[in-house]
């Protein structure tokens, strides 16, 4: 070895004592500091750089997908001539049995084309080496198409590396999971309860829909979709739709959590009394019939109760479903607003006064008149 080496090798070992001691396979934070000639420049502890392929950071174009500056994740390969190199992941040319082996045994993912089915699973072939991939290690979940994965280009974790490469078995979920774990984390510091965020419906159900926050769903309850009662989601909501809600629960360790959108929305109630003193007239909208009356909107939010008794025509008639439909518009009148308990009740109003007394007082005469009314002649007697 010449001197000019020897040196270089000790410049070399003196400068990664002061920086943390990596092990191979194991993933960074780190930022570019310069990319020249298909290589990435990245910073690391101490004085020292690593160097990566900027091939695994290039589009199909050709176009590099990063620039100096940027923070990206890597996995530590070995330190080799002089060079800490890194990987984001191994592929192509790099896929050699050597490589392929330290990825088993470091967990560093591996890039491989899902060729075809095949019994039990799929053939993957990774730079030269073919592996088999399982139906229940594909994707998140279990899929009734398999084949919309074959021509894919997808990332794996090596499960099991035996025979110098000829048996290969390899895990697209463990990759997807553990991506999973990682974004969870970082949710548990941006998320929190009683927030508002922006999510995409990702599924509709007959009790409301899942919200995807960016990496986690939380269920929305049909109950707290509007103020408005919803009876099927499918009409207020869409899948792919962005939604703006606030976040009710966070419950990680079960996985649970819950948003609303209704509690975005003004409450009515902290302006009924204004709104609706007592003995004012209104006119609702039918929306729900039970036996013991109706329920009547007077706007998103604030129903009140049309009590049975006031939509008797017939005494004997104990349904009010014969005279009312849901939708129909009636004029109410407010009969008593109970705010703590979000109560109002109604009466109906359309009911014509009841005449005076009078009238019949003075529609009256003498009994031996022809048209003696004896209520008007008991009110008279009575003045």
């Amino acid at each position: 070895m010449s001197t000019d080496t020897e040196n270089f090798a000790e410049m070399f070992e003196n400068s990664i004592t002061n920086m943390e001691r990596l092990e191979p396979g194991q993933q960074i934070e780190t930022q570019i500091i310069s990319i020249s000639g298909g290589t990435i420049f990245l910073e690391l502890s101490g004085k020292s750089e690593g160097v990566l392929d900027a091939e695994e950071l290039t589009d199909k174009e050709g176009n590099c997908t990063v620039q100096e500056g940027e923070t990206i994740k890597v996995f530590f390969l070995e330190a080799k001539n002089g060079e800490m190199r890194f990987t984001t992941r191994i592929s192509g040319e790099k896929a050699g049995n050597a490589m392929l082996e330290s990825a088993f045994e470091n967990g560093i993912p591996v890039e491989g084309v899902v060729e075809k089915e095949i019994k039990g699973g799929f053939e993957v072939k990774i730079g030269g080496t073919r592996a088999f991939c399982p139906y229940s290690q594909m994707g998140e979940r279990r899929v009734q198409d398999a084949s919309q994965y074959v021509g894919k280009h997808l990332t794996f974790k090596i499960m099991e590396y035996k025979e110098n490469g000829r048996n290969v078995l390899v895990s697209n979920r463990a990759i997807l999971e553990e991506e999973q774990k990682k974004l969870v984390q970082e949710l548990k510091q941006e998320l929190k309860e009683g927030t508002t965020v922006t999510g995409t419906v990702a599924s509709l159900q007959r009790f409301g829909a899942f919200i995807d926050l960016g990496g986690i769903q939380a269920l929305l309850p049909i109950s707290e979709i509007s103020r408005t009662r919803v009876n099927d989601v499918s009409s207020v909501l869409s899948l792919g739709q962005k939604v703006e809600v606030k976040i009710l629960t966070l419950d990680w360790s079960n996985d649970k959590h819950s948003v609303s959108m209704k509690a975005l929305e003004a409450d009515p109630w902290e302006k009924a009394k204004k709104n609706y003193p007592a003995g004012t007239k209104h006119t609702g909208k039918v929306v729900r019939i039970t036996d013991f009356g109706a329920f009547i909107q007077l706007e998103p939010g604030l129903d009140g109760l049309l009590h049975v008794s006031e939509l008797k025509e017939d005494p004997r008639e104990n349904n009010p479903q014969y005279k009312l439909k849901e939708g129909q518009e009636l004029p109410v009148e407010i009969g008593s607003i109970d705010l703590e308990r979000k109560r109002i009740s109604l009466k109906r109003g359309d009911r014509k006064p009841e005449e005076d007394f009078s009238t019949f007082i003075d529609s009256g005469s003498d009994d031996d008149s022809e048209t003696y009314n004896p209520f008007a002649a008991f009110f008279k007697d009575k003045k």
